[in-house]
């Protein structure tokens, strides 16, 4: 039977390295992104490479309606998802006093809403099926609040909740469900999120998207309710639930903002 694995925010980053590993492993793709230009390119890239079916469907999924448009896509085109990887998410730095109104609602939009639709419309389906893997991206952001990124570390911790609940419920089902929460990461996102001089990238190290990507495929497969890749960013997500809450949000504050 064809696996395939439907890949959100596919076009670059995180999202295009989980889409190489998935047709490395013989999957098929579907993959998702707003530029039609970056999909087509990397679709055929990888068909090319690895032999498989690549498919693209270019869409934003923070506009509303957008989710849904794209599950009755899959259901339309008789789509069985076998891997689903909710990447696409974006963040700001910014004080919510100062934040602009409609990224931030767009941001919570993409991180929390269609990450939870998608979820909920592809799940039944791998039950009913008795297989399947569903792996959403959050961040060591989403074990401490963020003071100035406020709303995007509110958003993976989220993620982390929904994920980790997400993962008990489908015990024993031969669905699971995997948070992966990487530290900074060589990617766009400091750039779209306005800050690319944060402290954040010189506090941690930084891993490329190929090895968070990497860390992130070997979780699912394993199938771990979270993976946190890398010692050092290991430690500053457990190790803040060993410190005081207000030690917790000071540092992170100084962190993004000194």
């Amino acid at each position: 039977m064809e696996r395939t694995a439907l890949v959100t925010g596919a076009s670059g980053g995180l999202g295009a390295e989980f889409a190489r590993i998935f047709a490395r492993e013989g999957y098929s793709l579907l993959l998702v992104a707003r530029s039609e230009r970056l999909l087509r390119e990397r679709s055929s890239e990888l068909s090319r490479t690895y032999g498989i079916e690549a498919r693209w469907i270019a869409l934003d999924l923070a506009e509303q309606g957008a989710p849904q448009r794209l599950l009755e896509s899959v259901r339309q085109e008789r789509v069985e998802v076998e891997a689903l990887v909710n990447n696409a998410g974006f963040g700001d730095v910014s004080p919510l006093a100062h934040a602009d109104a409609e990224k931030i609602s767009r941001m919570v939009e993409l991180n929390v809403g269609c990450l939870t639709e998608l979820c909920r419309g592809i799940v039944p389906d791998m039950l009913e099926r008795g297989s399947g893997a569903v792996l959403n991206v959050a961040s060591v952001a989403a074990f401490m609040p963020g003071p100035y990124m406020a709303s995007y570390f509110a958003t993976k911790a989220y993620v982390l909740s929904f994920s980790e609940a997400l993962s008990a419920e489908l015990s024993g089902t031969g669905v699971t469900c995997t948070a992966l929460c990487p530290g900074p990461t060589r990617t766009g996102f400091w750039k779209a999120a306005g800050d690319e001089g944060s402290p954040l990238l010189s506090a941690l190290p930084c891993k490329t998207p190929a090895q968070v990507a990497e860390e992130g495929y070997r979780g699912l497969v394993l199938g771990k309710a979270i993976v946190v890749p890398g010692w050092t960013n290991r430690i500053a997500a457990f190790g803040t639930r060993l410190l005081p809450r207000a030690a917790v949000r000071g540092l992170a504050a100084r962190a993004i903002r000194p």
